[in-house]
Order: C-alpha cells, then structure tokens, then sequence
C-alpha cells in the first residue's frame, strides 16, 4: 500500500505538470493572436516552472532510507546558558517546520538547561520522506546575536549539533542480539504528572558491541518506552551501517557528509539579519521566518546541490 501510494502521488504530480504546460502551449497560441497579455503568459510560465522544479527537487529523494519518519536529535555545544537557549530555539524551528509541513511530531527525549533552553533534546517526525528532506540538517549550526543572557549586552557565538537519523519500519529488518544490550530505567524530567514523577518509566539502552546509547522518556509506561528505545537503536544502528557504504562507496562523499564539531554547516547572524548555509551558499535576511520553520529553501538548496556533487563525481 506504500509503494502504490507513493506511485500514485508522482503520477499526479506529473500529470498536473503535464496538464500544466499543455495549457501554456495553449495561452502561446492565444498571446500570439492577441487574445491575452504578456501579463498572462508569464505567469502561467512561472506555474509551470514552479510544479516541474518540485518534481525535480522530489526526484532527488530517491534512496530507500529517504522515504523515512527520521528522529531529530539537538545537543547544545560550545557557549553555556547562550548555547542551551539556541538549542530551544533549533527544536521550536524543527517542530514548527515538521507541523507546517503535515508532519506528526513527538517528543522523544527532552533535558532542560540548568538555566534556560536544552541539553539535549529528540524529536520524532513521522510521514513520508521526513528524513530524506531533513538529512541534510546534520552537522552544527552556529548563532550569532546579542545575547539576552550578558549582562554587558555583548555579541556572543555560540553551537549546537543537529543529528538526523532515518526511523526504520517493518520494511527494514534488523537483528540486535538481546544478550548485548544492557538496559537502566529512571525518573523521566519534565512535565508529565505524578505518574511520570513518582515511577521510573524512562529507559536507557546501551548496544555493548557499538557503544550506542539510547534514551526514552516519551511513553507513560516502561514498557512502551522500552520498545520505542529499540525501535531507535536499530535506526541507528542502520544508519551507521549506510554511513560505512558511504565511505566505502566514495571517500570525498564521505568527508562531507560526517559531522565533526567546529566545522558549522549554516550560520544564524541575528544582529546582520543573515542566514547562509556553508555549503551551498544559499542565504536569505528572513531570520525570523527561518527561526519559524520556514526551511524549504535550505532543504531544496542542499539536496539539488548535493545531487549535482554526485553526478560529478560519478562522472569523474
């Protein structure tokens, strides 16, 4: 039933585009006898152009692991109460673009900052291609500003690392041995109720051979959050596994695409009302609408980016 709904949705999408450019062919015909204005033509041309770029952004989602729910994990880096608050910040942007974009969100994991924002902090996002359009979200993303939390009003920097991990279903199998897991149970935090306060409902799993560790604290009762935890190991654990065919497949793709601390994929400059991406050089002064989830130019900017990257390297 997915493979056909996905079927079904790119066969309405190109012949709405097909329908589309029939018309525009028509309006020609019709501009060039002088029935419609210019006016006219180039705005059903722009209609045209704007349906078949989706279809060419789309068709770069074209990896099993893209059609995907993904977990988006933020851990706040260098910069104290400043980085911990810019971590709140990245999970509210998240959570707002997940929520316009038709997206079930969930909070998976969540730890407050000892004076504002977040630790660390897990998001679920669930529907099609969740994680094909946020993978390119990996790596850190840095934040300039004046900061609400110096006395002095000084201009501070601070980081935070995004994680993107592809959610596996049952259309992918695999095996964890339960004799290498080792399990601790504890007090969620939060808000939650005495029930949360009062039990040890959250979980934390460990995988011995990989060193993997996994928390959850989303469920009501131990159990459930016992088999969400599981159900996140094995994401991660499958995506280390395409992170080795990654490296094995081509070692320039490979160095872009692991992330190391310190080397920021987009920069959030608050006071010059900027926010560019390292790697593709987008850019756009819109902070506060990119602060409220409206990322779809980033993520169309990487992905076709990162696209035209491996088809030259293919040719090379």
């Amino acid at each position: 039933m997915k493979e056909l709904k996905a079927a079904k949705k790119w066969l309405a999408s190109y012949e709405q585009a097909d329908s589309a450019v029939a018309d525009l062919e028509v309006l020609m015909e019709f501009f060039e006898s002088g029935e419609v204005s210019e006016e006219e033509l180039d705005a059903k041309y722009a209609d045209c152009l704007t349906l078949i770029d989706d279809i060419e952004f789309r068709s770069t989602l074209n990896k099993p692991e893209d059609e995907l729910s993904c977990v988006v994990e933020i851990n706040a880096g260098a910069g104290g109460t400043e980085s911990c608050d810019w971590s709140a910040m990245l999970y509210r942007m998240y959570q707002m673009w997940a929520e316009r974009n038709g997206y079930k969100v969930s909070q998976i994991n969540y730890q407050a900052g000892d004076v504002a924002g977040i630790k660390t902090a897990e998001l679920e996002v669930q529907g099609d291609y969740a994680y094909g359009l946020l993978k390119g979200e990996n790596g850190v993303h840095r934040l300039v500003r004046v900061s609400p939390f110096n006395a002095q009003g000084k201009r501070m920097t601070s980081f935070s690392s995004v994680f993107v991990h592809p959610l596996i279903d049952d259309r992918i199998e695999i095996d964890v041995n339960p004799s290498d897991l080792e399990w601790d149970t504890f007090r969620s935090s939060g808000a939650g109720g005495q029930h949360v306060n009062k039990t040890e409902s959250a979980v934390r799993v460990r995988h011995l051979p990989s060193g993997i560790v996994v928390e959850c604290q989303q469920e009501r009762s131990q159990h459930q959050n016992r088999d969400k935890a599981i159900q996140l190991l094995k994401s991660k654990l499958y995506e280390r596994e395409l992170e080795r065919q990654r490296v094995e497949k081509s070692k320039v793709e490979a160095t872009k695409m692991k992330n190391e601390w310190g080397s920021q994929i987009r920069s959030y400059v608050l006071d010059d009302r900027r926010v560019k991406d390292h790697r593709t050089g987008y850019q756009t002064a819109q902070t506060e609408m990119v602060l409220d989830g409206y990322l779809d130019d980033f993520l169309k900017a990487y992905l076709m980016n990162n696209t035209v990257d491996s088809s030259n390297s293919e040719g090379d």
